[in-house]
């Protein structure tokens, strides 16, 4: 049975929303203009407090539904019931998408796609979304399974930039890179024992550069998945640069060489 259109429109808008708690991150989002927001869920057992009730004035301004749930109910949505402060929001995220669906309209061409291959470190991965989201860089494609998870941490990585950085999502990696190589995709890979340098690649065309965990480096399956390998050029005796740094060169590659 096909689904209907109003199903798929439904889940596209849901599949944009992410999901923040905390107090404070809560507020920094009410207070950044360029943040839709869509719900703002509060426990009932939350106790009055100044904070809240800027909150709760903000959410309303904004237009955003506000709603109350019980401790475990809030729990549910929250995900982290130790650190949600008795609050969690839906925001949502205008960059985001999913890989099938921008796969649906993607037209091969000239396109960086910088892709995270169980990246962990909520630090890197918030500067990483700075930097793609700065850069001519088309997207960051972001796998949910094996790689740190969205929350206040990367948020605070990224300054911001998380709530308007083109991200395209994925459960797998390994999935939605196969998806994107039917569509004439070139897979590299960043690898420290690569042949080829960045300096002296050939990039026509649309490629997506994997960057591997910070300490292991790309997955064995995601490496065989790669159509080249390269790497980053280094003197006096450095073997590595952190994942985020190598992300940013990636990003900016096509400015640096003009």
């Amino acid at each position: 049975m096909q689904d209907s259109p109003e199903y798929l429109a439904r889940k596209k808008f849901f599949n944009r929303l992410l999901t923040i708690y905390g107090r404070k991150p809560c507020l920094e989002a009410l207070q950044d203009k360029h943040v839709q927001v869509y719900r703002l869920h509060l426990s009932e057992s939350n106790k009055p407090a100044p904070i809240l009730d800027e909150i709760i004035a903000l959410a309303k301004a904004r237009g955003a539904e506000v709603l109350y749930h019980d401790k475990r109910q809030l729990s549910h949505i929250s995900k982290n019931s130790k650190q949600d402060q008795g609050i969690a929001m839906d925001l949502v995220l205008a960059g985001f998408t999913e890989h099938e669906d921008y796969l649906a309209d993607f037209t091969p061409g000239e396109h960086t796609f910088i892709a995270l291959d169980s990246v962990t470190n909520p630090q890197n991965l918030g500067m990483i979304i700075r930097s793609v989201c700065a850069s001519p860089a088309t997207a960051l494609i972001l796998p949910r399974k094996g790689c740190a998870k969205l929350d206040a941490l990367v948020i605070k990585a990224s300054a911001g930039t998380l709530f308007k950085a083109p991200v395209i999502r994925c459960d797998t990696l390994m999935s939605c890179l196969q998806a994107f190589k039917t569509k004439g995709a070139c897979v590299v890979g960043l690898a420290l024992d690569a042949k080829t340098s960045l300096e002296n690649e050939s990039s026509a065309g649309t490629r997506i550069y994997v960057l591997g965990n910070e300490t292991d480096g790309i997955s064995p399956d995601v490496s065989r998945l790669c159509d080249e390998q390269l790497k980053i050029p280094m003197r006096n005796g450095v073997e590595s640069l952190n994942v985020a740094v190598t992300a940013s060169l990636i990003a900016f590659r096509s400015l640096l060489r003009q």
